[in-house]
């Protein structure tokens, strides 16, 4: 499963100037906050936890909230998420994987996520 979403730096600056730091904790933990120094993480981190719930096939709803996402970053620096127990086990969540970019304006995630959790889809139309 693969999700995708790009942030406009800008809004997430502008969430900041309007709420303060208040629009932070409304996506991010504190360790998150401590982790993304500048908007421009701040909007890569609200991309991700974006496209982890996309590639889930949910969005961000009450199935996956932002804080059943927990963002890191290891020791090379790169990032990578954790789960709440329960979206694992709903949907058998077995490998994930993360990349976020930054590019003039934007901030881009790309999440894939493995499964064998069984999709039903049909591919004839």
């Amino acid at each position: 499963m693969i999700g995708i979403d790009t942030v406009k730096i800008s809004r997430i600056e502008r969430l900041k100037e309007r709420f303060g730091d208040k629009a932070l904790k409304r996506f991010l933990d504190v360790d998150e906050i401590k982790l993304a120094s500048s908007s421009t993480s701040h909007a890569g981190y609200w991309a991700a936890k974006e496209a982890i719930s996309k590639a889930l096939g949910v969005g961000i709803s009450a199935k996956c909230g932002f804080f059943d996402i927990k963002l890191h970053k290891d020791n090379k620096n790169a990032p990578y998420f954790t789960l709440s127990k329960h979206i694992v086990e709903e949907f058998k969540i077995t490998d994930t994987a993360l990349s976020i970019t930054h590019d003039g304006e934007y901030a881009v995630a790309v999440a894939v996520i493995e499964s064998n959790l069984k999709r039903e889809k049909n591919l004839y139309h």
